[in-house]
């Protein structure tokens, strides 16, 4: 089918547009700036770039298509007329849709109970659905509360909370009753709807297979990570009071953070069985398996490096949990012998910089009963997955592309040392090295910080060095 994804700036339209493509349909990204579309979004997918809020840029991006998907959701706090502004854009987008023939709308909304008072911005959703229904073609409205998976904005507040929070003050909302969603299941609902005809014109609730409240998923997300947390409830602390605390131990904005504790106070459970009548082979996870499915996210995380510009020297990337560290430099060698140079690092040669640091670091790992400093190596010739070299492991090796090393000392967390050896047409290699990190509670957080000064000098004054090393000996192979 051909196939319209609005919102590939959020979270949903960013794994929805890739899943898409590889089910086989032709699809085409929406986005108002294209600077701000992740590659993710763009791989498989043709771009187009239009307005909701623009009427007459949406008729040309809308002609041929046969299902759109609309992503798009206001969530500026602070703003009055953002409910306006919805209304608006949905207006335009269904009446655009139905001019283009577009066969049918598939939107993502709100979970609300109808017992509860609904939050202004959760009323919004649900007034953008009615809209879609008024002005445009056949529309399918799923309806979720929290989604459970990494860049998910209600999953990041409850795993900087609870990471970085042994003790917590929480408002009156932490025992609101809620029905918490996996990712990939939301991502099967979108896609299968596109086969299952009945869906057509129906309201669905969709949500994961247990009822929680915030408490017991911030309580559950510290028993997966193996932490201990104590939640401390109080009577009073407005939703304007919860944002700012929310702002000042989390990374999330006040401006966004304040309509999602606003939010957060309205009861999202599924009183309708349409999901299961419609969607039977679909089985939606429990949070504590959505939870490990989304710690489980593979490391590297290639959307990080796709996020850094391909000559910055330095930088520093922290979200989703996990924190990563780039230096780079460009290497008057090929990257066979930049890759020779990486493979001699450890054991008797050491690591070209510093090396009384590193020693001193093993040697606390030591007296901490980690493994130290082997002050070797397990290999025989070229670097294997699995070999040690002192306190790293070898986890992944491609000669000469990429090296990965996952190191096996005591830590608050996990760490990884990725090189990344890249040859261009003049025979210069930019070395990259990815220093990743994902703390692990509060005295994660502590280490990182502690240490960043002393791995600022470290990892630069090592990427110089190899750099040294490898145009001395590409210098020395040089025919005269």
């Amino acid at each position: 089918m051909r196939i319209l994804v609005t919102g590939t700036t959020g979270y949903v339209g960013n794994v929805l547009v890739p899943k898409l493509v590889r089910a086989g349909h032709q699809v085409t990204s929406m986005f108002r700036d294209r600077s701000r579309v992740s590659q993710r979004a763009l791989v498989g997918a043709r771009v187009a770039q239009a307005d909701a809020l623009d009427a007459s840029s949406l008729l040309p991006v809308l002609e041929g298509i046969d299902a759109a998907y609309y992503l798009i959701h206001s969530m500026t706090g602070g703003k009055a007329d953002f409910a306006e502004r919805d209304r608006q854009a949905a207006r335009n987008f269904a009446t655009a849709a139905k001019q283009a023939g577009v066969r049918r709308i598939i939107y993502l909304g709100g979970l609300t109970s109808q017992t509860s008072k609904v939050s202004p911005h959760l009323r919004s959703r649900q007034e953008t659905g009615a809209v879609l229904r008024e002005y445009g073609p056949p529309l399918t409205e799923f309806r979720a509360g929290i989604i459970v998976g990494n860049g998910s904005v209600s999953f990041e507040m409850i795993r900087y909370l609870t990471e970085r929070l042994p003790v917590m003050i929480c408002p009156r909302w932490v025992i609101t009753r809620t029905q918490p969603i996996a990712i990939s299941n939301v991502l099967e609902y979108l896609v299968a709807t596109l086969n299952v005809p009945e869906s057509v014109g129906e309201i669905i609730e969709i949500g994961g297979a247990a009822v929680e409240t915030y408490r017991s998923m911030m309580l559950i997300y510290a028993h997966t990570r193996g932490l201990r947390r104590w939640l401390l409830r109080v009577p009073v602390l407005t939703p304007r009071l919860s944002s700012y605390w929310l702002n000042l131990v989390t990374p999330i904005p006040a401006a966004i953070a304040r309509p999602l504790i606003e939010g957060l106070r309205t009861e999202a459970v599924c009183t309708s069985a349409s999901a299961k009548r419609l969607f039977p082979a679909i089985c939606p996870m429990t949070y504590t398996a959505a939870v490990e499915a989304a710690l489980e996210r593979p490391v590297p995380d290639e959307s990080f490096q796709r996020s850094v510009r391909g000559n910055a020297k330095h930088a520093c990337v922290r979200r989703e949990g996990l924190i990563s560290d780039l230096r780079q430099t460009i290497v008057n060698a090929d990257a066979e012998q930049v890759f020779a140079v990486l493979q001699s690092l450890g054991g008797k040669r050491g690591w070209l910089y510093a090396n009384i640091l590193w020693q001193l670091r093993a040697w606390v790992d030591g007296l901490l009963g980690g493994v130290g400093m082997r002050r070797g190596n397990s290999r025989d010739g070229p670097l294997k997955t699995g070999d040690y070299v002192d306190f790293w492991r070898v986890e992944q090796v491609a000669c000469p592309r990429s090296l990965l090393l996952r190191a096996e000392m005591k830590l608050p967390g996990r760490a990884w040392l990725q090189f990344l050896p890249i040859s261009d047409a003049k025979g210069q290699t930019r070395l990259s090295c990815w220093a990743w990190f994902e703390p692990r509670g509060l005295a994660g957080e502590i280490y990182w910080w502690l240490l960043y000064p002393i791995h600022y000098l470290i990892f630069r004054g090592m990427v110089r060095a190899i750099q040294t090393r490898s145009e001395d000996a590409f210098r020395f192979l040089e025919p005269a």
